[in-house]
């Protein structure tokens, strides 16, 4: 939004004893791509989500460290879900003024979690407008979805500005599918015709034996964008590539409502890989399309996390969005989202995106990289792509050049990783592009990488070749973890949990480094086209590597 017309409804509102704007930096203009389909009937019913300041966020990031750093006493003593709610429960205070200030409005049909920091309210449009001074609720319209959203930014009143981080449901919608994309083909035969996981399974050193056997051990993906999986596409999947090793040709359970018509390729591609590389271990799906127009399917995710006990250890998502597409507040909260689930033991890895550094074109022969989130929150695990040197055999991989990767323009960087950052910056000087493009101060990612191109998968009942994206490599690292959890958990150990202070301090072993190739940035004089390139130990494009299987079960597998 222009930043002129901010400062003016900002102090349109302040002079009405509005000053409350919780999400003032909130891009409030949606794509073209979406079509606008008229006003909301004000007797209509909107589901809002009241994300409720919470407590002790100070100390939930240091028990994070301790509980992730393995040189601490601590290590591997997560908390469970009540622990986690003691911790961060929003004061008595807090929940009195936001559900007396709901209530005041009529508003009392309300659901809470296990932690008490989020509350799911439904309300009228009109009602909603009230209680949210600024906020206009349209309908618009997108490849046969439909959404809710408020096509101004909205406030709160002064009484409950502090009480709140911010509302759903009024303004993010879910990014156009970017992640997969279909690639043409190589014109000659060769060794191998695309990436199965008979493929993945020899690159990466995981033999027959190499499968889950632990019961208490469980992975999951989760799905946002209207992507749905379909079992028989499973099954087929693995009756045609599964033949070499133990499988499950079922997903043990679903988490939300899978929704009719074709399967989508993302879906598809999540669960046929995870399964794949995290081969007979017991996996979940979440899927989150949304139950109603106005809520924001990956904060449905993210609420789903603060009310459920019982979680799988690792959890792959393919899903992101520009940082300069959301607000500030709301990254904020849900970095401390992702330190609840890290508290817990539990692994997020998240895909780096499919746009290299990103190009975001601030004026007239003036730009600078794109980072992506949650790719850029320090408290997940972010995976890079990377492809063969030799499309045709199994060889040594290089850089894909659509990998994520970047640096924070919101998040600081953390301790955890600074040497690492601060190595690749030295070594690269003279060829890194122009300071102005990137914040050498921001979270750095990726953490990691495995391949990312040219895949099979099966969907809709149909092989489909040369599949490509972040949205594969990242469901692979995800199925390696969980079987490296299955080998800790039957020794008595506690799962890996957030990984990053672990994998920074291995600086490398157990990891293929991957030195070649650069990914994509900015088409201007300045770049020409490219952002990062890699080099050896960590870097911006592929992290520290791709996995070696054995080598890292061995590193991991040390108390």
């Amino acid at each position: 939004m222009n930043n002129i017309l901010i400062l003016f409804i900002t102090l349109l509102f302040s002079s009405l004893g509005f000053s409350g704007f919780l999400e003032y930096d909130q891009d409030v203009l949606l794509s073209p791509d979406w079509t606008h389909a008229g006003r909301v009937d004000p007797s209509e019913q909107l589901e809002l989500t009241f994300a409720l300041k919470q407590q002790n966020i100070d100390l939930l990031e240091e028990t994070l460290r301790r509980v992730s750093d393995p040189d601490s006493p601590q290590y591997g003593k997560h908390l469970n879900l009540q622990e986690v709610a003691s911790l961060v429960r929003p004061s008595e205070l807090t929940q009195k003024v936001v559900h007396g200030w709901l209530q005041a409005h009529g508003v009392s049909n309300c659901r809470t979690v296990s932690t008490q920091d989020f509350l799911q309210c439904t309300m009228t449009a009109e009602v909603a407008e009230t209680l949210l001074p600024g906020s206009r609720f349209h309908r618009y319209v997108r490849d046969g979805q439909s959404i809710v959203r408020s096509s101004g930014p909205y406030s709160v009143h002064d009484e409950v500005h502090h009480h709140l981080d911010f509302v759903g449901g009024l303004h993010r919608v879910p990014p156009r599918q970017k992640h997969v994309s279909l690639n043409q083909p190589p014109s000659k035969a060769g060794v191998h015709l695309g990436v199965t996981p008979a493929i993945l399974r020899a690159r990466y050193n995981l033999t027959a034996a190499d499968v889950g056997t632990s019961q208490n051990n469980s992975q999951a993906v989760a799905q946002f964008l209207e992507q749905y999986y379909h079992p028989a596409d499973l099954a087929e999947f693995m009756a045609i590539f599964g033949r070499t090793f133990q499988h499950r040709s079922e997903v043990d359970r679903v988490v939300g409502t899978q929704g009719g018509g074709k399967a989508g390729l993302e879906a598809s591609l999540d669960v046929e890989y995870i399964m794949s590389t995290g081969a007979n271990i017991s996996t979940w799906v979440f899927t989150n399309p949304g139950r109603h127009e106005s809520q924001e399917p990956f904060l449905q995710w993210m609420v789903l996390l603060s009310n459920m006990s019982d979680l799988p250890w690792v959890h792959t998502i393919s899903y992101g969005d520009d940082e300069d597409s959301l607000s500030t507040a709301y990254m904020m909260r849900i970095n401390t989202e992702f330190m609840k689930a890290g508290v817990r033991g539990i692994s997020l890895l998240f895909a780096s995106g499919d746009s290299g550094a990103g190009c975001r074109h601030l004026g007239k022969d003036e730009n600078t990289f794109r980072p992506s989130f949650p790719a850029s929150s320090p408290y997940v695990t972010t995976v890079g792509g990377t492809t063969f040197k030799n499309p045709f055999k199994v060889t040594y991989e290089v850089t894909h050049y659509i990998s994520g990767g970047g640096f924070s323009n919101v998040f600081k960087m953390p301790d955890y990783q600074a040497s690492a950052v601060q190595g690749y910056l030295k070594s690269v000087k003279a060829t890194l592009p122009p300071q102005s493009y990137f914040n050498t101060s921001g979270r750095a990612y990726p953490d990691i990488a495995a391949l990312s191109d040219n895949y099979w998968v099966v969907s809709n009942r149909v092989p489909i070749p040369w599949v490509s994206g972040t949205s594969a490599s990242t469901p692979v690292v995800g199925g390696m973890l969980a079987l490296i959890n299955g080998q800790r958990l039957s020794k008595g150990l506690p799962a890996l949990g957030f990984l990053n202070p672990r994998l920074y301090k291995l600086k490398g072993p157990g990891l293929f480094d991957v030195t070649e190739g650069c990914h994509e940035g900015c088409l201007d004089e300045q770049v020409q086209g490219n952002g990062f390139c890699a080099a050896p130990s960590w870097d911006p494009v592929t992290g520290w590597g791709t996995p070696n299987y054995p080598a890292l079960l061995s590193a991991l597998l040390s108390d």
